[in-house]
C-alpha cells in the first residue's frame, strides 16, 4: 500500500511538505468533546488557511457518540436514543466514536503538499495500513469502500471482512480537517445503534478484538512513525484545546 504514496525514485513522502517542515503531534489526555473538538478543528483549519499556524494532527478519544457525514442515510440511524448524535461536515455516512477508539484529527495544508483529494484519502489509508502493520495485522482496501479493512478467517467457514478504521475528512481552502479513527478496544457493541458507513454485509473488529492487547501508547507510536513515511516529519505540539 505504502508504494501507492511513496515516490519511487527517492522513496520520500508525497504528501510531505514542499519546505519538509514537521506537522504538529499532539495527544488529549482526556476524553474531548465533541462539539468542542469541531470548533476548535475549524478555528485550526482556518489559521493555517490564513498562514496564522502550522499543521496539526491531533490524537483523542471521545465520549460515545454517533456522527454523520455529508453522505448519511437517516435509516441507517437505528438508535436514535442511544447515545448523542451530531451532524458533521465530513464525508463518510454514519461512524461511532467512543473509548477505546482513537481519533486522529489531521489539519494539513494540501497547497503545501499536494491538491489531490483522492490520493490524500488512499494516504490516510495506507497511513493506517503502515501502522497496522507494526502489529503483524494485513489492514486492506477495497474498491467503493472508503476506510482500513482485516479479512478473517475461521476453519469450516467462509473469510469475512470486517473494519477496523474508517475515513472522513472535509477540504477547505485546501487545508483539510476530520481525519480517522482506528479501533484499538473500543466496546464494538456500541456501533450495533447505526449501520457503520453504510455498510451492513461486513463487520467491525478492532486490534484487542483480533487478540491483541495493544494499549492507546502503543497505537500512537505506530501511528506516528507511519505517519512519518507517509506524510513526512511531525513535531510535538499542544492539543488546541
Amino acid at each position: 500500500m505504502l508504494d501507492r504514496v511513496l515516490n519511487p525514485a527517492t522513496n520520500a513522502p508525497i504528501f510531505g511538505r514542499s519546505d519538509n517542515s514537521p506537522a504538529g503531534w499532539a495527544v488529549s489526555k482526556t476524553p474531548v468533546a465533541y462539539p468542542d473538538a469541531v470548533a476548535a478543528m475549524e478555528a485550526r483549519a482556518a489559521a493555517i488557511a490564513e498562514g496564522r499556524a502550522g499543521e496539526l494532527v491531533w490524537l483523542l478519544e471521545h465520549p460515545p457518540l454517533y456522527s454523520a457525514g455529508v453522505s448519511a442515510k437517516p435509516g441507517d440511524l437505528l438508535e436514535a436514543d442511544r447515545f448523542p448524535v451530531f451532524e458533521s461536515g465530513r464525508g463518510g455516512q454514519y461512524t461511532y466514536h467512543g473509548p477505546g477508539q482513537r481519533v486522529a484529527y489531521v489539519m494539513l495544508d494540501l497547497t503545501q503538499r499536494r491538491r489531490d483529494v483522492r490520493a490524500f484519502v488512499a494516504a490516510l489509508e495506507a497511513w493506517v495500513i503502515g501502522a497496522l502493520e507494526r502489529f503483524n495485522v494485513v489492514g486492506e482496501v477495497r474498491p467503493g469502500r472508503v476506510g482500513v479493512w482485516v479479512e478473517r478467517r475461521t476453519p469450516g467457514a467462509p473469510p469475512r471482512e470486517d473494519k477496523i478504521a474508517a475515513v472522513g475528512v472535509k477540504l477547505r481552502r485546501w487545508v483539510s480537517f476530520h481525519g480517522i479513527s482506528l479501533n484499538v478496544e473500543p466496546d464494538l457493541s456500541h456501533f450495533s445503534g447505526i449501520v457503520p458507513c453504510g455498510v451492513t454485509e461486513h463487520g467491525v473488529t478492532s486490534l484487542v478484538d483480533l487478540g491483541l492487547p495493544v494499549t492507546m501508547e502503543e497505537a500512537d507510536a505506530a501511528l506516528r512513525t507511519s505517519f512519518g513515511q507517509v506524510f513526512g516529519a511531525v513535531a510535538d505540539a499542544a492539543p488546541p484545546i
